[in-house]
């Protein structure tokens, strides 16, 4: 659900459609449904402009291949002063508490596939689980790392 601005916004553009709808020389019959239509597509855009991110240097869409030492450039570099040391040592560890806030399983898929480099496929094949419900466990917990370490990440950069 989009927040109160968001909302609003939505809402404005919406009603600014019906504006310009109502010069068109053909009459719109059904406004309400219509209007409702209208919304309904401004929100569906809006949430497709906010699609996840991949993380840097991540896997493809496959989880075939992958980036080396991703994590180390996400991190503020070691020679950028005692700020990003700083700032480096407080984002490690809140990775590491956030990350053992995780179920096992959440936990060591994200660590062997972004951590390790290891293929969906292959770690599919070693454990037996399907490579879907691997993918699935490792995209609950990227949310969950997200949700928790945004606020401190906003906070220091």
């Amino acid at each position: 659900m989009p927040d109160s601005g968001e909302a609003e916004d939505i809402l404005q553009d919406v009603f600014f459609d019906l504006v310009e709808a109502y010069r068109l020389p053909k009459p719109i019959k059904q406004v309400c449904a219509w209007l409702f239509r209208v919304a309904r597509n401004r929100i569906v855009d809006r949430f497709r402009k906010k699609r996840e991110e991949p993380l840097p240097g991540a896997s493809t869409a496959t989880g075939d291949e992958h980036g080396d030492h991703w994590l180390e450039q996400a991190l503020p570099s070691l020679d950028g002063g005692p700020e990003a040391a700083f700032a480096r040592t407080i984002l490690l560890e809140a990775i590491s508490v956030a990350l053992d806030e995780l179920p096992a399983r959440q936990r060591d898929v994200l660590i062997a596939h972004e951590l390790e480099g290891q293929s969906f496929k292959d770690m599919a094949a070693r454990s037996g689980v399907n490579g879907n419900t691997l993918l699935g466990w490792k995209r609950r917990a990227v949310l969950h790392l997200r949700s928790r370490l945004q606020p401190l990440y906003d906070e220091l950069f």
